[in-house]
């Protein structure tokens, strides 16, 4: 996969087919319609296209609301582009100047005039332009004016799917992993680096790395603890998964912890993705440590049995 990071200098493209959006989570929507364009450009013999945008357009026109949280990361989202077969991803920056394109100018002077498609297949509820004024139907009326098709995806097939990026994200704010997993068509991951903690894993005999997530904005899953597997240098280790304030040790601060199974290396500062497999429970907080470390020997096991 060709991966463009600015609409300048791009390529001519051979009987492009594009699809326009932010693609966060890449979920099975999505990848419906990624397959869509791909077989649609097969067909013609030519290239498929996707264009994103990237900070994510919410960011940007709202830099104050704290509330949006991303699936994927940039680089994540690269990653499962390529995996699902596109043959070209367009990264636009986008910019409050470039939102305030109205909906022809986003046609003819952004889109026409950097990537010339052949065809262009759109969401059932596809907006674009300033105050999101544009539509299907000046899509319709500027692909015939200048030359490429038009295929809105049909609602219906939006729904049978039952698919969107808010619900993955209200699956994981739950902790309902394995919900989030089915809708993505994947295993939900962080990125992060291990940063000193507290210690008190080892003291438990359960020692933890500590992980520091690398980008402010990833959607980070319910407190409690989980089922993982990290990947660190290309290899997969089963682990569980603590997230929260640990409660039974007050006055902590919140962390990610992971306890690396039949592991015993020092990997501060060195970069892993954590991998969730399932949930298997809310945080709690013990009346001592014994019935703590009771009940990480159980979670262990639950773990273990998911895991191998």
């Amino acid at each position: 996969m060709r991966v463009f990071r600015s609409v300048e200098g791009l390529p001519e493209f051979k009987n492009g087919v594009l699809t326009i959006g932010t693609f966060d989570g890449v979920h099975l929507g999505h990848q419906e319609i990624i397959k869509r364009i791909n077989q649609d450009a097969a067909e013609k013999n030519g290239e498929s296209i996707i264009l994103t945008f990237h900070p994510h357009p919410r960011l940007v026109v709202n830099p104050n609301d704290t509330g949006l949280k991303l699936l994927n990361t940039l680089e994540e989202k690269i990653a499962l582009l390529e995996r699902f077969g596109v043959d070209n991803l367009i990264v636009a920056p986008f910019s409050i100047e470039f939102s305030k394109l109205t909906a022809r100018e986003y046609v003819e002077d952004f889109l026409w005039k950097n990537v010339r498609p052949k065809k262009v297949v759109i969401g059932y509820d596809h907006r674009f332009g300033n105050n999101r004024e544009g539509d299907l139907g000046l899509f319709l009326e500027k692909g015939k004016e200048l030359g490429f098709e038009v295929e809105e995806i049909a609602k219906q097939m939006v729904d049978d799917l039952a698919v969107s990026s808010t619900k993955v994200r209200t699956a994981l704010e739950a902790g309902d992993v394995t919900q989030a997993n089915n809708l993505l068509g994947y295993e939900y991951s962080l990125h992060g680096t291990v940063v000193e903690g507290h210690q008190m894993g080892r003291k438990l005999g359960y020692p933890t790395a500590n992980i520091q997530p690398n980008n402010p904005n990833k959607l980070i899953p319910a407190k409690g603890v989980y089922a993982v597997r990290v990947k660190l240098e290309e290899q997969l280790h089963p682990a569980m998964m603590n997230i929260g304030d640990n409660p039974t040790f007050e006055g902590r601060k919140a962390s990610i912890e992971a306890n690396l199974f039949d592991f015993d290396r020092d990997i501060y500062g060195m970069e892993l993705d954590v991998i969730f497999v399932q949930r298997l429970r809310s945080e709690l907080k013990f009346d001592n440590i014994d019935a703590l470390i009771k009940q990480m020997a159980d979670d262990e096991k639950v773990s273990r049995k998911l895991l191998y």
